[in-house]
């Protein structure tokens, strides 16, 4: 390793990717692969399991990438941490993020989030209304209500925007998640309890995770919208792969004006 390599004070940064297969992975050494929803399963060398030390592994099922995040925050030191995935990743002048490009923006940026994805024609919320089930929202907005009232405003505001940061992808600086995961994972342990998934599918029980996205800009609103965090502060990151809308735009149409749900990722 360089002499310029080596982090400063504040600005050593760890990323993980994660993943439930082996991938090509990022060779930067910010970055370390862990194997989300790996309790029952076998070892992917090389990889980090999420089922070791403090975890919530048994609920990939529900909580997706989001066993990966709460492994990260239970069991890493690192000044700044995020989330990526294995076929999604930021990326910085055309390219994966690597270390030397983020490392001038560390200390002055306390939130780095991904690019925001324009629904254009739909809400934030609507767009969950019609793409999978109302009731996750009311119930999420139910659990906000008792535990943290003072978000219930941002949490309205949210679903109103034509856009959301998504894939609950984040790099964050470590006060600020360890916040954030504390208020994440209380609210979404409590939504899983309400909610009745007995007869989900497999794709329909991912429903805590895409809570999670949603939640993820209700506490960005409410950190924005209290000048806890100013906008100067956070950063916009594009994605290093070109997504398919050959395929998500007719979903998204169909989801919308004839009512068919979605039933797989894309």
């Amino acid at each position: 390793m360089n002499q310029s390599d080596i982090p400063a004070s504040g600005s050593d940064i760890k990323i993980i990717v994660a993943a439930h297969k082996p991938y090509a992975m990022p060779k930067d050494r910010m970055y370390l692969p862990v194997h989300v929803g790996a309790a029952g399963k076998k070892t992917i060398e090389g990889y980090q399991r999420d089922d070791e030390g403090d975890n919530i592994s048994k609920y990939n099922p529900y909580f997706c990438e989001l066993t990966g995040l709460y492994w990260a925050w239970k069991n890493l030191d690192a000044d700044y941490i995020g989330l990526v995935h294995y076929r999604r990743h930021f990326a910085m002048d055309g390219r994966t993020l690597e270390y030397r490009q983020i490392k001038p923006y560390l200390n002055r940026i306390k939130v780095f989030t991904p690019k925001k994805r324009w629904y254009v024609i739909e809400t934030l919320g609507s767009h969950y209304d019609h793409t999978h089930y109302h009731m996750h929202l009311e119930i999420t907005k139910e659990v906000l209500a008792e535990k943290y009232p003072e978000y219930i405003r941002f949490f309205d505001r949210a679903l109103k925007h034509r856009w959301g940061y998504m894939f609950n992808m984040s790099i964050m600086r470590r006060d600020l998640l360890d916040e954030y995961c504390n208020w994440l994972f209380d609210i979404l342990f409590e939504v899983y309890h309400r909610v009745e998934a007995a007869n989900y599918t497999s794709f329909e029980k991912r429903y805590v995770g895409r809570m999670g996205e949603i939640l993820f800009n209700v506490w960005l609103e409410y950190m924005l919208g209290t000048s806890r965090i100013f906008k100067r502060e956070t950063m916009e990151l594009p994605f290093d792969v070109e997504e398919n809308m050959l395929v998500k735009v007719p979903a998204f149409l169909k989801a919308k004006f004839f009512g068919e749900k979605y039933d797989k990722s894309f």
